[in-house]
């Protein structure tokens, strides 16, 4: 299975945040759409065009945690890495994407095809996709199975 047949069951919308708001912006956004990640736009050098990085619950949290209260006052571009935005293709296999979020230690990445964002798909959608999450669900255990 492919990267593009999850992202033809999702919906179109992607969620974007531009790189000049605030973490505050973020975090609402994030509440409102009621997801955890956020593609982040250039709007400086691109006119908002172009996909720069990600922006997770976990850069909210760093935020707070690193700067206290002032943390909501940040800005999006001063907790993403400009420089490392780990993309995939829409025809990329989900072993091969499983495996990219895992070595990177995250979980969403943005699919660019062509140079343009097409969707964003998630660790939860590979695992839901590949019965992962039903293997993964707690159940009894086997020394448990023999005493019923």
């Amino acid at each position: 299975m492919r990267v593009g047949d999850i992202l033809n069951r999702k919906s179109t919308r992607i969620a974007t945040v531009r790189m000049n708001e605030t973490v505050a912006t973020a975090a609402r956004l994030l509440r409102n759409e009621n997801i955890s990640a956020l593609v982040v736009k250039d709007v400086c050098r691109t006119e908002g065009n172009v996909a720069v990085g990600m922006f997770s619950e976990r850069d909210v949290v760093r935020a707070v945690a690193e700067h206290g209260p002032a943390g909501i006052n940040m800005k999006v571009s001063a907790l993403i890495s400009v420089q490392k935005m780990v993309s995939c293709h829409s025809t990329d296999s989900l072993e091969y994407v499983r495996d990219l979020m895992n070595d990177n230690h995250i979980r969403h990445l943005p699919v660019i095809d062509d140079h343009t964002l097409i969707g964003v798909i998630s660790m939860r959608d590979i695992n839901a996709t590949t019965g992962f999450d039903a293997m993964a669900r707690p159940g009894p255990r086997p020394a448990e199975l023999a005493f019923v």
